[in-house]
C-alpha cells in the first residue's frame, strides 16, 4: 500500500466484553507491525457493561496509530454487520476482524501481513488458533500453545461444517501452511478486494444470517469468487470458546455427551445455527454436488433430526422461518452463481469423506 492510507485495519465489534476487552486492546496495543501503519476501529453494539467506559480509557494509547474510530451504535448491527460498517469505508489493503474475546500473539498482524503480501490470489488468511480461559488469564496464568481451537473450516460430503484441530494438543501436526476451505471467525484476515467482491444485493455480509454462520457464509463466498483461503501457523491467536470448547466429535455416543454442553447454549442460538447453517447451504452449494452427496447429506440430516427431538425439540420452532426465508435465499444464490469464478468440481475438492 503506498500513500497515506493504512496496510491494515483491526477492526473490533463489541458487546457487553468487559471480561474480555482489556486484554483484546492490550494485544492490539502490543502488535510489533509498525503502528502508523495500522488503523484500529471499535464499534460497541449496545453494551450496558463497562465495555465502553474501558474501550474509553484506552483510545488515548492508540494515538501512534494511522487512525482510531469508535462508534456507538444505537442497536445491534450483530458481528459482521458491525464489520461491514468498517470495510465499506475502509482504505486498507487487509482487514484483521478481531473478536473481543480473542487475544492475539505480538507479531500477528507483522506476519499475516507478510504472508497475504507474498500471493495477491489469498482472499483471506486463518491463524493458528489456541485455547485459552479468561479466568485462568485473570488469575495471573500465562497463555500456552498447548490446545487448539481452529486452524479454519474443513467441510465433509455429509456437509458437516467442522474446525480443523479443534480440542487437539499441538505436536506439531498444524506446523506447515495449506490451503482450506474456508477461514473461521474468530479472527480472520482479508484482503479487501476479496470482500468487496462478494457482495450481494448491496450486503458483503448477509444480514439474515444475524449472529450465527456469517462466517461460514462469507469464506463460502469468498471460496466461490475464485480467491484462495489459506492457513500459516506463523499467525497465532489464541481463543476463549465458551461452551463449545470441549465439544465432542464423532459418533452417537459422543453426540449424546455433548447435550449438558449444548443446553449451556441459549436456545436462540441453537436455533440459529440450525437455520444459518442450511440457508448458507441453499445459497452457495452446487445441485450437482448436492446430487453427488446425497447419501452422505440425507444420512446426517436424518442423525440431526433424531438428536433434535429427543434433545432439542425447541430447535424445530425454527422450521417456519427457515422455509418463509426460502425465497429471499433463492434470489440471493441467483447472484452469487452470476458471480462465481469456480467450477462445482474444484469445490466438491474440498469435500472431505465423513470422520
Amino acid at each position: 500500500m503506498t500513500g497515506n492510507n493504512p496496510v491494515v485495519n483491526i477492526n473490533i465489534v463489541v458487546l457487553n466484553g468487559e471480561k474480555y476487552i482489556r486484554h483484546c486492546l492490550d494485544a492490539v496495543l502490543k502488535q510489533t507491525f509498525e503502528h502508523g501503519r495500522i488503523g484500529f476501529n471499535i464499534l460497541d453494539n449496545g453494551s450496558d457493561d463497562k465495555t465502553q467506559e474501558i474501550i474509553k480509557e484506552y483510545l488515548p494509547r492508540f494515538s501512534n496509530f494511522h487512525h482510531t474510530e469508535f462508534i456507538k451504535s444505537s442497536h445491534n448491527l450483530g458481528m459482521w454487520g458491525g464489520h461491514e460498517k468498517f470495510w465499506l469505508r475502509s482504505q486498507a489493503t487487509y482487514e484483521v476482524t478481531l473478536s473481543v474475546d480473542v487475544i492475539m500473539e505480538d507479531n500477528f498482524v507483522k506476519h499475516a501481513v507478510a504472508v497475504l503480501d507474498k500471493d495477491p490470489k489469498v482472499g483471506a488468511l486463518q491463524a493458528k488458533i489456541y485455547q485459552f480461559d479468561i479466568d485462568d488469564i485473570a488469575a495471573g496464568k500465562d497463555l500456552n500453545k498447548d490446545r487448539i481451537d481452529t486452524c479454519g473450516f474443513r467441510i465433509f460430503r455429509s456437509r458437516k461444517i467442522g474446525n480443523i484441530g479443534h480440542g487437539e494438543v499441538d505436536r506439531g501436526q498444524f506446523d506447515n501452511p495449506k490451503e482450506i476451505f474456508g477461514v473461521e471467525g474468530a479472527v480472520p484476515v482479508f484482503r479487501r478486494s476479496a470482500l468487496m467482491s462478494i457482495k450481494v444485493l448491496g450486503e458483503i455480509a448477509d444480514r439474515d444470517l444475524f449472529w450465527y454462520g456469517e462466517d461460514l457464509d462469507v469464506a463460502w463466498r469468498i471460496r466461490l469468487a475464485g480467491w484462495k483461503e489459506i492457513y500459516d501457523p506463523t499467525v497465532i491467536a489464541w481463543h476463549d470458546r465458551g461452551t463449545t470448547k470441549s465439544h465432542a466429535h464423532g459418533g452417537l455416543l459422543n453426540h449424546l455427551a455433548r447435550v449438558p454442553l449444548r443446553h449451556k447454549i441459549s436456545i436462540k442460538k441453537r436455533r440459529l445455527e440450525w437455520r444459518n447453517t442450511r440457508w448458507t447451504r441453499v445459497k452457495n452449494d452446487y445441485i450437482i454436488n448436492i446430487l453427488k452427496d446425497l447419501p452422505y447429506i440425507f444420512l446426517r440430516e436424518a442423525e440431526i433430526l433424531g438428536y433434535t427431538i429427543l434433545f432439542e425439540p425447541g430447535v424445530l420452532a425454527e422450521v417456519p422461518r427457515f422455509i418463509k426465508g426460502l425465497p429471499k435465499m433463492f434470489r440471493k444464490r441467483r447472484q452469487i452463481l452470476k458471480q462465481t469464478k469456480v467450477s462445482s468440481k474444484q469445490i466438491h475438492a474440498y469435500f472431505l469423506p465423513n470422520d
